[in-house]
């Protein structure tokens, strides 16, 4: 599995702005981690892949780093903590991830029962992820969430986050399965075993390949439903 190993919360880096500038009204937002927030300064971040395929505007507030518990105000409000990075719109869609960070941080993927509960809890419907999902639907949006890039097997240093990946996205997928408007998107499946062509060199964060294969499938599904 892939959960984010972030060196840095770049409070520095961009936090909470745009990805891809805009010409126009857009009515898709990106929210969430370095999974979305990769490549953006390149120009070939998921956003801008979605932008592209999609053919419309795309507004990125994704953030290296972002997590969904939070405390500093100062660091959370530049968008380290996910909730702060909406901002109202004419959104008819929020592409989002998040929990990974989390997990790492705050338990080391290891006993994480307790923090995972506060993500989000076995049914689905209590928690940080249902929370903010419940307030993005309420503006009228629908949710596309994303899940993680598993490991290819070949030297991922958050390897041994796989179990609590799993547990993390079957409780998202109870939680969409409940809700129309809301759709999981998972991407468990995306990477081959041994191929790291869909990995960075630190096999952690998307490559320009695998940010647009994501992009893809996250755009299959906006059109589908256009």
């Amino acid at each position: 599995m892939r959960f984010f190993l972030i060196l840095i919360t770049c409070l520095g880096l961009a936090a909470c702005t745009e990805a891809v500038p805009s010409a126009g009204k857009s009515r898709i937002l990106v929210m969430g981690d370095s999974m979305l927030a990769t490549h953006q300064m390149s120009g070939r971040s998921i956003g801008h892949v979605l932008e592209r395929q999609l053919g419309e505007t795309v507004t990125d507030r994704s953030v290296y780093g972002a997590r969904y518990i939070y405390n500093l105000p100062i660091s959370g409000s530049l968008g380290v903590k996910i909730a702060s990075q909406y901002r109202p719109g004419p959104w008819d869609w929020v592409v989002l991830n998040g929990g990974g960070n989390d997990l790492w941080f705050g338990c080391g993927c290891g006993r994480c029962g307790p923090r995972l509960s506060r993500l989000i809890t076995p049914d689905g419907e209590r928690g940080h992820i249902p929370d903010l999902v419940r307030k993005l639907r309420q503006s009228g949006a629908r949710v596309i969430y994303l899940g993680y890039l598993r490991s290819p097997g070949r030297g991922s240093p958050i390897e041994h986050c796989k179990n609590e990946a799993d547990a993390l996205e079957g409780r998202v997928s109870l939680m969409a399965s409940r809700d129309p408007g809301v759709t999981f998107v998972s991407i468990a499946d995306l990477v081959p075993h041994g191929d790291a062509s869909f990995h960075a060199p630190d096999m952690i964060h998307p490559s320009v390949k695998g940010a647009a294969a994501i992009a893809g499938r996250a755009a299959r599904v906006i059109a589908d439903q256009r």
